[in-house]
């Protein structure tokens, strides 16, 4: 089981076009993410990387897998 710390206990709403929806819907599928969320989380990721952050997670790997940061408690 996830410690404390690696728990999702935040919510973040966005609201998307339905092109926008769709864009992030087709990417998903191509790469086999197994949730919408999954699929958000490793965008964020991935523009987060952009930055200088992170590592990619695996396609076809679990929701649980789709995290942000690779480290919970870095918080920069």
């Amino acid at each position: 089981m996830a410690d404390e710390a690696s728990k999702r206990l935040e919510r973040l709403q966005i609201m998307l076009t339905d092109h926008e929806l769709e864009a992030v819907d087709n990417w998903r599928f191509k790469l086999r993410m197994p949730s919408r969320s999954a699929a958000v989380r490793e965008l964020l990721r991935r523009g987060l990387a952009a930055e200088g952050y992170y590592t990619q997670a695996q396609s076809g790997s679990p929701s649980s897998n789709f995290g942000v940061l690779d480290d919970p408690d870095h918080t920069e």
